[in-house]
């Protein structure tokens, strides 16, 4: 489901998510409507055809979320994704945890370590395009990018932090090649302890409720 959209109340969310959870299992994705650059919906809200609602009301939207979905005994594994214990997505947690994924179909991303390299592979996006490479030559893939150390380690930190269970120092000086304290600027990581967005422990560094609402602006100023 979708929130956060346009004229969209507090009130009426909360509505709108009660009845749908008497119809759900045990998994939901709930996102923060956001405007991307190039969509028609960018036009329009460039325009003032489309208005979303203030930072204000999304943060009340956002945090009217947790609490419904806290008290149901599904609260956040991600930023957008909840889950009755045992019922998280592996499919989607591979992203997260920064695993190899095979992009299969015309669009798709992935990431592959082959011999030791990690990989960025991208499929041609056209249907009719990737369609005829994989007539033509087996496969509608470009070629494939290397990913150095220091992306690596970015990627692993972007998608680990909207996980509520972090970064794992062990994983990430595996996958970056180096320890995760030494590749963020510590004195803004102080910074973001002492103001309770980020915490870390032994072996994981995480952002904090409050700070995952702010991941963007979090993940910015860690590796700034």
């Amino acid at each position: 489901m979708i929130y956060a959209r346009p004229d969209q109340t507090v009130a009426a969310w909360r509505d709108e998510l009660n009845a749908a959870l008497q119809y759900v299992g045990g998994h939901m994705s709930l996102y923060q409507l956001t405007i991307e650059e190039g969509t028609a919906f960018y036009t329009m809200h460039q325009r003032g055809e489309l208005k979303t609602p203030d930072e204000e009301t999304a943060a009340a939207l956002y945090e009217a979320t947790q609490d419904i979905m806290q008290a149901r005994g599904m609260p956040a594994y991600e930023v957008s994704n909840h889950a009755l214990p045992g019922q998280e997505s592996r499919h989607n947690l591979m992203y997260w945890r920064y695993r190899d994924y095979a992009g299969i179909g015309p669009g798709a991303h992935g990431r592959l370590t082959l011999n030791g390299e990690k990989w960025a592979t991208r499929e041609h996006r056209a249907p009719e395009l990737w369609l005829q490479r994989v007539a033509d030559s087996g496969h509608g893939a470009h070629p494939f990018e290397g990913v150095d150390l220091t992306k690596r380690g970015s990627e692993m930190l972007m998608m680990g932090l909207r996980l509520s269970e972090g970064v794992d120092f062990a994983a990430f000086e595996k996958e970056a090649g180096k320890p995760l304290l030494q590749f963020v600027n510590q004195a803004h990581l102080k910074i973001l302890l002492e103001e309770g967005l980020v915490e870390a422990s032994q072996d994981t560094l995480k952002a904090t409720p409050a700070g995952r609402q702010r991941l963007n602006a979090v993940l910015s100023y860690l590796v700034a």
